[in-house]
């Protein structure tokens, strides 16, 4: 017996270039709103590239593991925001990533995962709106 629904399309999961870049568009029409989203930026880190190119990128500082998205506004008694994007389904933390999502929520700073841009926009509107949170979210490492 067939338990699957006549009919029904699977639709693929976003890869997580396509996440972050909804998540930046999101962030662009939300200015007025939240003018700190001016400040947010991505690492360049993460994507196939030449080796050479890679090579290049590390000797200028690009350093594997560091996340995704920063966005460098304090809030709640953190210093920033550091969001590693990860696919709706699918993707796990590197133990560099783990690292890095350590380390910097051990300087003040909250380290997130968050799966798919939608769950990382709940989290940046919930920070930017937050003067304090009772009970601060626990990364998701």
């Amino acid at each position: 017996m067939n338990t699957k629904k006549q009919g029904a399309v699977k639709l693929p999961v976003p890869l997580e270039q396509h996440e972050q870049a909804a998540l930046f568009e999101w962030a662009e029409y939300q200015k007025g709103k939240y003018p700190e989203l001016e400040l947010m930026y991505a690492s360049a880190n993460g994507g196939k590239r030449h080796i050479k190119t890679a090579v290049e990128l590390k000797c200028t500082g690009v350093k594997s593991g560091v996340p995704d998205i920063c966005l460098p506004v304090s809030r709640a008694g953190y210093h920033a925001l550091y969001i590693e994007l990860k696919r709706r389904k699918g993707g796990r933390l590197s133990e560099n990533q783990k690292w890095w999502l350590e380390r910097l929520i051990k300087q003040g700073n909250l380290a997130m995962v968050c799966h798919g841009w939608e769950d990382a926009r709940d989290l940046i509107v919930d920070y930017l709106n937050s003067a304090t949170w009772k009970e601060a979210p626990l990364p998701l490492i």
